[in-house]
């Protein structure tokens, strides 16, 4: 019996070492796999980190490659509007002084012309005259006048533009509206080449807009506050998307036998002196509307104390 309850002991005993051992064991594979553990979520932080690295690398790649592919383009128009403005230059010169010869006679010949004759005359007078307007717009595209800074209300340049323009055949039958707020702060700008902007814009408003229709001018200032946006809006037969992308280029016209493509260069051109934008927005049979960024402040001239103020 007493053997019997060695043996019943010595088994507990071997059975309790074994579960201590069992529970030891146990105690390290759940420290191990709580290490391992730790470890997965340290290398899936570093992997995450490091795809978002590259996801940021990518990216900034891609917007470098943009602006490397916008710079190319501007220098590409740069240099395009360079040579144009080059050749635009010894064309005016080599054109105008004979041109201005022939209009000379045409106009001798006219006072004793009757008839027939007169009407020719008169044709002939009429494509030397359009051939004059565009030596003008080649000059003034090639080598604009220097910049004369002012003070410049917006809302008075408009007001004066309108009620020159209403008078003309042309804005006869549409309705014209100056709907930019009096207090809107005044820019530094060239009177003449903002005045010039503005004509342009309404022209070409004008020539896309059916009797009946209207054309709205507009602006405010800026989110950024340091800059002015100018709108003119026309409920005209709009621009087609294949040629939106192409209507600020030279000698690009739809007005064939009527237009020099010269207009919206020449603005854009200006605007861009001015250390501006423009950008054009047109739904075909919706109208079109063209807006134009302004500085308040023109770089040459980054103090506002300028005695004249246009109004």
């Amino acid at each position: 019996m007493n053997q019997l309850f060695a043996a019943i002991g010595v088994g507990v005993c071997l059975s309790l070492l074994f579960l201590l051992l069992f529970l030891t064991y146990l105690r390290k594979l759940r420290r191990r796999l709580s290490e391992a553990k730790e470890l997965t979520a340290i290398y899936e932080r570093e992997r995450d980190l490091a795809q978002q690295e590259l996801v940021q690398r990518l990216e900034r790649e891609r917007r470098l490659e943009q602006e490397k592919l916008q710079f190319d383009l501007q220098l590409s128009d740069f240099e395009k509007y360079a040579s144009l403005a080059q050749l635009a230059l010894g064309a005016a010169h080599e054109i105008n002084n004979p041109l201005l010869g022939i209009m000379s006679h045409l106009e001798l010949e006219l006072r004793s012309a009757e008839g027939e004759q007169k009407e020719e005359i008169e044709q002939c007078l009429e494509g030397v005259r359009r051939i004059s307007s565009a030596i003008r717009g080649l000059m003034d595209y090639a080598r604009p006048d220097p910049l004369t800074l002012s003070r410049v209300k917006l809302h008075s340049l408009t007001e004066h533009t309108l009620a020159f323009l209403a008078h003309q055949p042309l804005f006869s039958r549409l309705e014209l509206r100056n709907c930019i707020p009096t207090d809107l702060p005044e820019i530094v700008a060239d009177h003449n080449q903002v005045s010039q902007i503005l004509t342009n814009l309404l022209l070409n408003a004008a020539q896309a807009t059916p009797p009946g229709g209207s054309i709205t001018v507009t602006a405010e200032t800026a989110r950024s506050g340091t800059a002015v946006e100018l709108r003119v809006r026309d409920t005209g037969t709009g621009v087609p998307a294949d040629i939106l992308p192409h209507v600020f280029e030279p000698f690009f016209t739809t007005k064939r036998g009527t237009g020099t493509g010269l207009g919206l260069s020449i603005t854009r051109n200006y605007v861009l002196r001015h250390g501006g934008d423009i950008q054009m927005q047109s739904v075909p049979g919706a109208g079109t509307t063209v807006r134009v960024t302004l500085p308040l402040r023109h770089a040459l001239q980054p103090t506002p104390e300028l005695e004249e103020v246009v109004a």
